[in-house]
């Protein structure tokens, strides 16, 4: 097994060479098989990962909760997670059966103390948002992003408010710091 602390959750067919690279398919290229659902948890240890990529996986979580109470238990202080969803409002969002969550820029605010924390069972705060970017466009019409982005990013809730309906975004992405 690599001795690298670096995780691809969810890997599907994006296999990286300078990460441990687990997904739940026994058919594609993995480092390791395993659900991320498994009422178990996941098969590390405390404080184990400096970094987490799990890109487009959440969306298909039903224990979603538990799985981020997980990742913060197996990441060490000061580790980043970087996911990427789409985004509530996109179009894909809805054609695809397998989704069973939506991602705001606030859905992660219910892991800090003081916010929803309670909600969700958190008596500290588990991660910093570093980072959130709205992506307008995904693939083919990528070139698009250098418009859009900048006004999509000015105000997350201004734009979710009026906008994200009317323009609607494809793609979310975070960079979470995991506090200790």
């Amino acid at each position: 097994m690599k001795t690298n602390t670096k995780l691809n959750l969810g890997c599907g067919q994006d296999y990286l060479e300078d990460y441990i690279n687990c997904d739940s398919s026994k058919y594609i290229k993995t480092d390791m098989v395993f659900d991320l659902e498994d009422e178990l948890g996941l098969p590390f240890r405390d404080n184990y990962a400096e970094e987490i990529l799990i890109y487009h996986t959440l969306e298909h979580i039903r224990r979603f909760i538990p799985l981020m109470k997980e990742l913060n238990r197996i990441c060490k202080k000061g580790a980043i997670i970087k996911i990427k969803t789409p985004f509530y409002s996109a179009w894909g969002q809805y054609n695809d059966p397998t989704h069973v969550r939506f991602f705001t820029p606030f859905t992660f605010d219910y892991f800090k103390k003081g916010t929803y924390s309670h909600e969700v069972g958190c008596n500290k705060d588990m991660f910093k948002k570093k980072k959130v970017r709205i992506v307008f466009a995904v693939g083919n019409l990528r070139f698009m992003n250098m418009f859009f982005n900048p006004l999509l990013n000015i105000s997350h809730r201004f734009y979710c408010r009026f906008f994200a309906w009317i323009l609607p975004a494809s793609e979310i992405y975070y960079e979470l710091e995991v506090l200790k």
